[in-house]
């Protein structure tokens, strides 16, 4: 099985928005607790974690947003659906992640490190970020946990299904949240080594850190989303699987070309050249190829399937195994 393997609309739908809302509810909590330590303390690495959980917490909106947009039926301005829309507003979740969250923290830090300032009450800062990591950590098991049903499902590893599959609402929680909890580690023996050593410049250090951290989670979530933004393909398994499909439909003779794109959130656009099976005439192959796109877009991974018919010449595809 494979990244789009078939599934219910409605389970992809609530496990998403499930987990979206765990990790808003989360860093709600953490975002409040992170500011009034940050002003108790005058932690800069705290002051850096704050603005990642409030960074996060506006995020989460936007991903709320993709799951509710993304879910919506085609219509007739809309003929492949709207799934897209989960890449836009995860996209601009992204952009937000690098300038409310990498941007801020690191000029925080620099701003800190030039200008410091003697950081108090050490001990409401550990707790806070204690408080902090089980909170996070809640959030990002509900993500771990859904990307590893979703990667045994698809035969994928939990890492892999969680970074590089369509469900991007998914992957914007999943990396969030493990950001986040890198984040907290490094946060914490920034004020550690300030409070052993006196010296203010490893908290300043620790919220560049986090801002550095924030601004590589950003980029590969961008990066991502435009990929799927512009046309991604599925991987071999998937074209396997969908071709031997075709080829299993009684009206179908051969497969001469087929094209697979993603259009959503485990969704996807098919178009193909076949060779009927038999020799009807013109207006009896028309409704034939027409049945066999109702057919084939039954599978719930096929949004819309687009079919035409082959020329004499043009070579078959063959089924092979995804290894060769």
């Amino acid at each position: 099985m494979s990244e789009t393997a078939p599934k219910t609309a409605a389970v992809a739908k609530t496990g998403g928005s499930l987990t979206v809302l765990v990790a808003l509810g989360a860093n709600l909590l953490v975002a409040v607790a992170k500011t009034i330590a940050a002003v108790i303390t005058g932690s800069a690495s705290i002051v850096a974690e704050s603005a990642h959980s409030w960074a996060d917490f506006g995020n989460e909106i936007f991903l709320l947003i993709a799951d509710r947009r993304s879910g919506r039926e085609r219509d007739g301005r809309h003929p492949l659906g709207h799934g897209r829309e989960a890449y836009v507003w995860s996209l601009f979740a992204a952009f937000g992640i690098f300038t409310a969250g990498a941007v801020v923290s690191i000029a925080n830090g620099i701003i800190d490190l030039f200008n410091p300032e003697n950081a108090t009450d050490y001990l409401v800062g550990y707790i806070v970020l204690a408080v902090a990591f089980v909170l996070e950590g809640t959030s990002f098991l509900q993500a771990f946990r859904e990307a590893r049903r979703g990667g045994r499902a698809r035969g994928m590893g939990t890492l892999r299904f969680a970074l590089t599959s369509s469900f991007a609402t998914l992957r914007a929680v999943f990396a969030e949240d493990a950001a986040a909890l890198i984040g907290l580690v490094i946060a914490f023996f920034g004020i550690l080594l300030h409070q052993l050593t006196g010296i203010a410049a490893f908290d300043s250090i620790g919220s560049i850190l986090v801002g550095v951290l924030l601004g590589v989670i950003a980029i590969v979530l961008i990066d991502r989303n435009r990929r799927y933004l512009v046309g991604e393909l599925p991987d071999a398994r998937v074209r396997q699987q969908v071709l031997e499909r075709m080829l299993a439909d009684p009206d179908i003779d051969r497969v001469t070309y087929l094209h697979l794109e993603f259009v959503g959130p485990g969704q996807l656009f098919l178009v193909a050249a076949v060779d009927i099976s038999g020799d009807f005439a013109e207006t009896h192959v028309a409704v034939l190829l027409r049945q066999v796109e109702r057919r084939l877009e039954v599978d719930e991974r096929i949004e819309q399937a687009v079919l035409t018919l082959s020329t004499p010449d043009e070579p078959s595809l063959e089924v092979t195994s995804p290894e060769a």
